[in-house]
């Protein structure tokens, strides 16, 4: 499990896959949380704005995330 550190709370989703490094750009995030490939804390997340705080975990592309505050 790879660790995100966050510097505020929440953050939106697609910025952290975006600003992470987990996609190539904020449309792709975009595109794939609305195709349901992403989970947040074990459940489908379709919520583009989805709000993640400190302690929530991301799953991507049979990789996991978990998200700390700095």
């Amino acid at each position: 499990m790879s660790k995100i550190i966050i510097n505020r709370e929440p953050i939106e989703l697609f910025k952290i896959l975006k600003f992470e490094g987990i996609v190539s750009s904020g449309g792709e995030a975009k595109m794939v949380i609305s195709q349901g490939m992403v989970k947040v804390n074990g459940s489908v997340e379709t919520q583009k704005r989805k709000k993640i705080v400190s302690g929530d975990i991301i799953e991507f592309m049979e990789q996991t995330y978990e998200v700390t505050l700095n």
